[in-house]
């Protein structure tokens, strides 16, 4: 699970057992004063980028499902004219 504010990022990292989430990780950070002035949907997305970054030795060979607030983020990965920011980031994930 993945969240961003116009102050900080923050991330879960959960494992799902029998419908019911256990979180494994937390994990936050202060957004600086450049990331400040980013869009929402930049500043979503820097989350989910923070997030595998932090977690990239639990999620490396498995298999991960992303849960966010969200919605346009789902669409970055068939738009061709995105911020140049957001074509960077999404080879990451």
């Amino acid at each position: 699970m993945c969240d961003a504010s116009d102050y900080d990022v923050g991330a879960v990292l959960g494992q799902r057992i029998k419908k019911h989430f256990w979180p494994i990780h937390y994990a936050s950070k202060t957004i600086n004063q450049a990331e400040a002035n980013y869009t929402t949907t930049e500043k979503e997305m820097l989350a989910v980028v923070y997030a595998f970054e932090n977690f990239r030795s639990y999620l490396i060979m498995n298999k991960s499902i992303v849960y966010t607030d969200h919605s346009a983020l789902k669409y970055l990965f068939a738009k061709k004219d995105a911020k140049a920011r957001l074509l960077r980031w999404i080879p990451l994930l």
